[in-house]
């Protein structure tokens, strides 16, 4: 071996041992992997192609202790799949944010976007390396060199992991990304809860900064959170076997597990007769879909409303139901908000949308007034209107108001199906009888108004006019919308939709 051999070997040697021996057993030791394991366990076996081994900072004074400057960055596959990926080492200067891994990060992304490859961002990161961007060189040199940084027109699918302190950068990628997996103990937030104490002159709890009750429960910034890096990694692989590589291609087909559908001919079953009676609608779509494929996302958020992809014969299908199991599934401002981004995700990438029913209408009240819910409601409104991947919606047992017409009713989805125990009407007949006639539950002539009230409420009512194309039976459910998925596949444009959602804002 000659000199020139031995320096590249021992340059290799170094760039592979990351912030050094220690700093790896220290995390060993805590239970979390480094951002090399994670890369492993992530992609195929060997398949890693990296980009930027031998990288440094670009201030002369830190190159011997900055390898690959803190961001590993290539090419993996996934199921066979190519996939484009950044993991942060948060050995090295906590993989802070410079010049160079700024530079990596950009080539990354637009060979991933020209190449048509998924982009991975494993989340960790103490923000911005100070000593690089102080100053007014500093800032003018490092910030606002790529006017596209922070643009997403969605070509391809990005998805992230939130898996430690994630201040800056890490923070925008994963409010950005189509899915973001948040592990218990990690911390998205704008900067670090150090400084935002010395921001606001009182101490900071680094849960209740950017905690993942918060990014579950409040923000809905984490779609599925998680104990564990390996459960973490899991989820972005079954994300990912939902979707294409890019917005020009439709989903993959997956097999049709044993079992699928058996439970149909007793559905009816789950869902009580009374439309005040609560039940849990995730059951019902469990019971539809391809056996065990269900994958929801924001389970913690927005409740009213539940949203996840899942397989229905192989293919990748989106559902969007009301679920009476939280305040009898009437939607609220964080459900609009929910589904609007369910929508534009499904939009963007060419699967199908399904919407299950059962709604008493929209919140209301001086709380749902200052949560904006005229404008989220509007919102939702614009996005269903935008959709152009094929809609259809089942109504299981009530719709009233302005929901009917955001749950997919009128000409909002290409098929509108009901089931018999369906009914419609602008609002609860109760709640007219009272508006109407003044008249509660107790009062003398309160009956009589409320079968006027009832009156042209049920499911024949509305199918002998053709606002449903057609009623089914509980137990055809499944095979209606298979049918229906057929029907109504995208053969002229290849499964590709419009996109007309693509520059939709990631977060609002």
């Amino acid at each position: 071996m000659n000199q020139i051999e031995q320096v590249f070997l021992d340059k290799k040697a170094k760039a592979l041992a990351m912030g050094g021996a220690e700093k790896l057993a220290k995390r060993k030791a805590q239970g979390r992997l480094n951002a090399r394991e994670r890369i492993d366990y992530l992609l195929d076996g060997g398949s890693f192609v990296e980009s930027g081994l031998l990288s440094t900072s670009a201030v002369a004074s830190e190159k011997d202790r900055s390898p690959c400057d803190g961001k590993i960055t290539g090419f993996g596959k996934i199921n066979g799949r190519r996939v484009s990926l950044v993991s942060n080492d948060f050995t090295v200067f906590g993989a802070s944010s410079a010049a160079v891994n700024g530079k990596k990060i950009g080539h990354i992304k637009k060979t991933a976007t020209q190449r048509g490859m998924p982009l991975i961002f494993l989340g960790e990161s103490s923000g911005a390396r100070m000593p690089d961007h102080m100053g007014s060189a500093g800032m003018g040199s490092l910030l606002g060199n790529d006017g596209t940084q922070y643009r997403r027109t969605r070509e391809i699918p990005w998805v992230s992991a939130t898996l430690g302190m994630s201040y800056g950068s890490s923070s925008w990628y994963s409010v950005m990304s189509d899915f973001n997996v948040m592990r218990k103990g990690a911390i998205l937030a704008v900067s670090s809860p150090m400084l935002a104490s010395m921001a606001i002159g009182e101490e900071v709890d680094p849960e209740a900064l950017g905690g993942w009750r918060l990014h579950s429960e409040v923000t809905g910034f984490a779609d599925v959170v998680v104990n564990s890096d390996e459960e973490a990694l899991d989820a972005i692989r079954n994300f990912l076997s939902y979707l294409p590589s890019h917005h020009k291609e439709p989903p993959p087909r997956a097999p049709v597990p044993a079992g699928s559908g058996e439970g149909m001919q007793n559905i009816s079953a789950l869902i009580p007769e009374s439309r005040t009676q609560v039940y849990d609608i995730r059951k019902v779509i469990k019971t539809v879909v391809d056996k065990d494929s269900f994958f929801e996302l924001k389970a913690r958020f927005g409740k009213t409303a539940v949203t996840g992809l899942a397989r229905m014969e192989g293919r990748s299908v989106g559902f969007v139901a009301n679920n009476p199991l939280n305040k009898g599934g009437a939607l609220d401002t964080d459900a609009c908000d929910k589904i609007c981004k369910f929508l534009v995700l499904c939009d963007s990438f060419n699967i199908p949308l399904i919407f299950l029913v059962d709604t008493p209408g929209f919140m209301i009240g001086t709380e749902a007034e200052r949560r904006r819910a005229p404008g989220k409601i509007m919102n939702y409104m614009n996005a269903l209107s935008l959709v152009t991947v094929p809609k259809i919606s089942i109504l299981l047992r009530k719709s009233y108001g302005q929901a009917y017409l955001n749950m997919g009713g009128g000409k909002n989805s290409d098929e509108f199906a009901a089931w018999p125990t369906a009914e419609v009407s602008f609002m609860d007949p109760q709640f007219a009888v009272k508006i109407v006639h003044g008249l509660s539950p107790e009062d003398e002539g309160f009956e009589a108004a409320l079968a006027g009230m009832n009156k042209g409420n049920s499911v024949w009512d509305i199918a002998s006019i053709y606002a449903v194309q057609t009623v089914i039976d509980p137990s055809e459910t499944r095979s209606f919308l298979l049918e229906m998925l057929d029907i109504h596949e995208m053969r002229i444009t290849g499964g590709v939709g419009e996109h007309l959602m693509k520059a939709w804002p990631t977060s609002y």
